[in-house]
């Protein structure tokens, strides 16, 4: 019920918005019944990608309406040939051609990302077909990270009935160094404040509280947390603390008294993972908690990854999600 308030929250917030997105993959059923749902809805128009009489007879065999989608087959658009160029002047230095950018560019997600980096669109949801390697290979090369953001992260919005958490990284990065964790949880906090409209309280996790344990993996803890406090002093964090001591008040105020983030986060920032990834497995399957996720993040624009597994709800919420992360 909570994850239900928070998803139609979201997709409504998304509607005022009035962003598009564009779903490269048309050549997949769950696809097209996304961009279908998302304009009924007015959620946000939708781009996708393919021969235009192809994906229409498609769409009238799994009696659908496509009315308001726009289809762009990249071997025939205008865009084909200034997009080659942009990628050819981006990925000269690795050695490509023009030619072979023409062919990159024909390819649906990367013409779908280059639509996104140019303003044609303002997300990219893939990955229903695509293999994440595909996905995020498209969306590094075309459309990049911003400046003082060193890797590409990924968070799970944790939906409780009481409250929303957002645990990261549990999807993407193995083994991040201090300066990576701290952009993971920089990146983490202002996503986590755009979808649920709350504040970031931020807790840098570990298995120690304020030198309780001594240890280098808690260095790395400690380090992170001290690179957040120096590039983002706005953004209310604390570390090491244990995961007690991050969510618990009582806990929090014994074990890191004064802390303005102890017992109170909602943003939780594993420090590798095998930490993450367990973490919220744990959490979905036995604490109940509802997970909305991967959603990728550390790029200049919301390019986002689905797992093949995913519904046809999985895309539209994760378009809407898209609508609320773009600029």
């Amino acid at each position: 019920m909570a994850e239900l308030e928070l998803l139609n929250q979201i997709r409504t917030k998304a509607s005022e918005r009035k962003k598009t997105v564009v779903l490269p993959e048309s050549h997949d059923e769950r696809v097209l019944r996304a961009a279908e749902i998302l304009v009924k809805e007015n959620v946000a128009k939708v781009v996708t990608i393919g021969e235009e009489e192809k994906v229409r007879s498609d769409a009238e065999g799994y009696g659908l309406d496509l009315t308001g989608i726009r289809i762009i087959d990249p071997a025939k658009s205008e865009l084909l040939s200034d997009f080659s160029n942009v990628f050819f002047n981006l990925r000269k230095h690795k050695g490509i051609t023009i030619e072979q950018a023409r062919e990159t560019m024909q390819r649906d997600l990367f013409f779908g990302a280059m639509m996104v980096r140019e303003g044609h669109a303002d997300g990219f949801v893939a990955g229903s077909v695509a293999s994440t390697g595909d996905v995020l290979r498209a969306a590094i090369q075309c459309v990049g990270m911003p400046e003082g953001i060193s890797i590409v992260s990924s968070f799970f919005l944790m939906i409780y009935p009481e409250i929303t958490y957002s645990f990261a990284d549990c999807a993407v990065v193995p083994d991040p160094d201090a300066s990576q964790l701290a952009d993971i949880a920089i990146s983490t906090a202002v996503n986590h404040s755009k979808l649920t409209g709350e504040e970031a309280y931020v807790a840098m996790l570990s298995f120690s509280t304020k030198g309780s344990a001594k240890h280098e993996l808690i260095d790395k803890v400690i380090e992170a947390t001290n690179i957040i406090k120096e590039k983002r002093p706005d953004i209310k964090v604390d570390g090491e603390l244990q995961f007690d001591a991050a969510i618990i008040d009582a806990i929090g105020k014994k074990k890191s008294p004064g802390s303005e983030v102890a017992g109170r986060a909602n943003v939780l920032v594993f420090p590798d993972l095998n930490a993450g990834n367990i973490g919220y497995k744990i959490a979905q399957r036995l604490g109940g908690a509802e997970a909305v996720g991967p959603v990728v993040q550390g790029l200049k624009k919301p390019l986002f990854d689905l797992s093949r597994g995913c519904s046809v709800d999985d895309i539209v919420n994760t378009s809407a999600i898209s609508c609320l992360m773009a600029e």
